[in-house]
């Protein structure tokens, strides 16, 4: 089989929440630029529209705002999707927070906030999708959910970001849970667990926090769109067709040399 066609995406549908900025717009972009149809959810209508604009410069992508954080948001973006595809090759659940804080003055608002949207988020929106994701799928070329961890949820880490740690750790585990139980009805789960990427939530941290990050990563530098997009490209395509339960680190080194 040609390379082209091993890591085809061409003609899959897609939705890739938390896709307005960061790992998610460039994952969306890769699938847009590859020849599939992708849907971006973001809590933020105007900046999810903005970034569908965008990459509709390049091929199909469609914005469907949505707050995942709230149930009722998760069934009425099931809902939107459904009325407009009859199967879904590709779910990204990359919707994500962080929150951190001292631990003496950790607030339960900053741990309720990450665990309904990096954790709850990731199970009941894969739930509600999961007849589209089942008319996708076949014996020969399963459906894909791929959940985007983080190493932090892997290593121990100098943030006190307690919430988003567990809640990362949480989604690594889930995504085996899953995929043990959804590989019967054809739908591969693998995750992704990003090291540090340019994007809004890292911009947050201090500077000499994010010196002290490269210089813990061998290959000292962080991640840039193309290792995204090539991790994400190899998930959703025949190139991972034997893999189920895996979560990949994509560190550059950082969580997996320590």
């Amino acid at each position: 089989m040609r390379v082209e066609e091993l890591f085809s995406v061409r003609g899959k549908v897609a939705l890739v929440t938390g896709g307005s900025r960061g790992l998610g717009e460039m994952i969306a972009r890769a699938y847009v630029e590859n020849g599939a149809r992708v849907y971006i959810s973001a809590r933020k209508a105007d900046a999810c529209d903005a970034t569908a604009r965008e990459l509709s410069a390049f091929g199909e992508c469609i914005s469907l705002s949505a707050d995942l954080s709230r149930m009722e948001e998760i069934e009425r973006l099931a809902a939107l999707v459904e009325q407009r595809e009859k199967r879904l090759d590709i779910l990204v659940n990359n919707a994500g927070a962080s929150w951190g804080a001292a631990f003496a003055e950790f607030p339960e608002s900053g741990w309720d906030k990450v665990m309904d949207l990096n954790v709850k988020s990731v199970f009941f929106l894969t739930q509600r999708l999961m007849p589209l994701l089942e008319a996708a799928g076949s014996a020969d070329s399963f459906s894909r959910v791929i959940n985007i961890g983080s190493i932090e949820g892997i290593r121990t880490s100098h943030l006190e970001t307690y919430s988003y740690a567990a809640s990362k750790a949480g989604v690594n585990h889930l995504t085996r849970m899953m995929a043990k139980f959804l590989a019967p009805k054809h739908i591969a789960v693998n995750g992704i667990a990003p090291g540090y990427f340019p994007s809004k939530m890292t911009a947050g941290i201090a500077e000499e926090d994010t010196r002290a990050v490269l210089e813990g990563t061998p290959m000292k530098r962080m991640g840039n769109a193309d290792d995204m997009a090539g991790i994400a490209l190899y998930l959703a395509s025949r190139a991972s067709a034997f893999l189920c339960g895996a979560v990949i680190p994509v560190d550059g080194g950082l969580a997996t040399t320590a």
